[in-house]
């Protein structure tokens, strides 16, 4: 097996439990934030009822990274491989099986980041116009200050994935690279979660400011 799941480390468990950790809101509801290569910010809380799914990595597993951000993107958004870039994120998202007419499709929010704690302050700008260069519509996250690696660690080289369940908290972690089989029992578990969200309805408050960065 190529890919592995981690677990979460201990202190964030406890920071959903004492409700004390930075970036960890009431029930559990995970915010990351951060800017994109046009500067604009984005948090993950703006996905609560999605499911969103981080896909980083550093520069040596950059572009395994995009590549299975891609192919889940496309998984989940079939028709984005027909349409221009500029409507590449507006695809409406796959159906699931035996979902109730008239129900709103929870969406797949497969989020491309770019780990880069190694560029110094003065060459972050570089490094955001390199970004716009090599993706000049679709969003890239970058992440500067390390915080997916500080929350949930990272392998070297590899693409590395955390899951958020529709109700914003953190479902999964794993790394590495995933063949065939894996990827549709990968794709099968995210189904299950959005299943679960018409199961378990829930009513998660936004949080009124946002603390991880």
């Amino acid at each position: 097996m190529l890919y592995r799941y981690r677990f979460v480390p201990l202190v964030l468990v406890l920071g959903f439990l004492l409700g004390s950790l930075e970036g960890v809101h009431a029930e559990g509801v995970m915010n990351v934030v951060m800017e994109d290569q046009f500067q604009t910010p984005c948090e993950t809380t703006k996905y609560l009822g999605d499911v969103v799914i981080l896909v980083y990595a550093e520069r040596r597993g950059a572009e395994e990274s995009l590549l299975l951000g891609r192919k889940l993107h496309l998984h989940f958004h079939p028709t984005a491989d027909e349409v221009s870039s500029d409507a590449w994120s507006k695809q409406p998202v796959r159906g699931i099986v035996n979902w109730p007419a008239g129900v709103a499709l929870p969406d797949v929010r497969v989020i491309p980041v770019a780990s880069l704690t190694e560029v110094p302050r003065a060459l972050k700008p570089v490094a955001r116009a390199r970004m716009r260069k090599d993706s000049p519509v679709v969003p890239i996250w970058l992440d500067f200050d390390g915080t997916l690696k500080r929350m949930f660690g990272i392998i070297p080289g590899e693409p590395n994935i955390v899951v958020l369940n529709t109700a914003g908290q953190v479902h999964s972690v794993l790394s590495g690279k995933l063949n065939e089989h894996e990827f549709q029992q990968f794709v099968t578990r995210i189904d299950h979660i959005r299943s679960a969200s018409r199961d378990k309805p829930r009513v998660v408050s936004q949080p009124q400011e946002n603390i991880l960065r």
